[in-house]
């Protein structure tokens, strides 16, 4: 099921592409996502495929040489993506959001440079915002920019860099060092080719194993003054701009997984038997089922408003993250019904709902955990 809601109308061509993805990521991506699962090795490789397809600048203006799709025929993308490796929807998400940003904030004649060659895996990205001290709050980021005319030297070390051992471009939130006691937050373009950024591949994650993550160092890194977004000073704004959409994508990648953990677990109840018949004709299974049906359906329709009011260029940063919120926890509740549907099957590497419970639980921390996006619904709301 897309998540595209029955009553809309999209453009046939963009529905079209939804369901083209939907063929080739069922078809193509899933037995490699769990593969990537079981060594830790990147699902990156599979960037050329996806260049081949247009996935990687589905936001990017057709003038440009993108696809020009509207954010919600992204959104759905982005949950068919998920729904077949959860580990590439993160990774084009990500992509996506930093191109979505460079199309609102850059500069000519970067912004057409850049996103001109958005389509090539060479020129793929990465936001670098977190840091050991600075995940929630943006404000404590001390990766440290100096003017040294003509551009900046940042010293520095950015961590939990989704895409970060693959990507050539890195949008990176830093501090300017001036007159001011703290600095002014600043967004700069930085090119993964510089001189003095080095990267190390993290290990270990609960979930999403195919897609890498990195910590990136950055020692006198040198970035010209053409690669800054916006003004010295609104590097918050520019960030705020980056989540509003990497929150849809999120919430899209959650209801993704979501789906896949519903078919899953309806699927296995009406074949496992247990008392004479399949177990989805007891209540208590059956309740499970309908209980994440609802709320699958829930998290796709607050999808959708929220990419709407980005495509009417009424972006909402409550809605963003009403999305973000319900569909990731929605998310976490359906694949732990689904492991519990599968009993002593779903706990185990063999069935993979018992991946798909692992991939989920990072849609509740990253992009902003849910306790963040409970704090901007509330501001939101107080400030109404």
């Amino acid at each position: 099921m897309s998540l595209m809601p029955k009553v809309a109308d999209p453009d046939e061509d963009q529905r079209l592409l939804v369901e083209a993805v939907r063929e080739f990521s069922r078809a193509e991506l899933t037995e490699a996502d769990r593969s990537c699962d079981e060594d830790e090795s990147p699902m990156s490789e599979h960037l050329p495929e996806l260049s081949e397809m247009g996935l990687l600048n589905l936001v990017v203006p057709e003038d440009l040489g993108g696809v020009g799709c509207s954010y919600r025929t992204y959104a759905s993308i982005i949950h068919e993506l998920a729904y077949a490796s959860p580990s590439i929807a993160v990774a084009v998400s990500v992509h996506s959001m930093v191109g979505h940003t460079l199309e609102k904030t850059a500069k000519e004649p970067h912004r057409s440079e850049w996103l001109s060659k958005w389509g090539d895996p060479r020129h793929f990205s990465a936001f670098a915002i977190s840091e050991a001290d600075a995940g929630s709050d943006p404000s404590a980021v001390r990766a440290a920019a100096v003017d040294v005319g003509g551009g900046y030297r940042v010293t520095g070390e950015k961590m939990w860099v989704t895409n970060g051992m693959a990507a050539r471009w890195f949008l990176t939130l830093v501090r300017l060092k001036d007159d001011t006691e703290r600095g002014k937050l600043c967004m700069l373009m930085i090119d993964g080719e510089a001189e003095g950024l080095e990267r190390t591949k993290m290990t270990g994650k609960l979930g999403i194993r195919g897609s890498d993550t990195a910590v990136i160092s950055l020692e006198e890194v040198f970035v010209p003054v053409s690669n800054l977004l916006g003004e010295p000073g609104e590097g918050g704004r520019v960030s705020a701009t980056a989540l509003n959409g990497g929150r849809v994508g999120i919430a899209a990648q959650s209801s993704g997984i979501a789906e896949a953990c519903l078919d899953a677990m309806a699927g296995y109840a009406q074949e496992r038997r247990q008392f004479g018949q399949p177990i989805g004709k007891f209540q208590a299974v059956a309740n499970m089922i309908a209980d994440s049906a609802v709320e699958l359906e829930a998290a796709r329709l607050l999808i959708w408003s929220a990419a709407g009011k980005i495509d009417r260029g009424h972006a909402d940063l409550a809605a963003s993250s009403m999305a973000k919120l319900y569909a990731s926890e929605a998310a976490n509740r359906i694949a732990y019904r689904a492991v519990q549907v599968h009993g002593g099957m779903g706990y185990v590497k063999e069935c993979r709902v018992e991946q798909l419970y692992r991939d989920v639980r990072v849609t509740t921390i990253y992009e902003g955990t849910s306790e963040v996006q409970r704090h901007v619904i509330a501001k939101s709301l107080a400030e109404e």
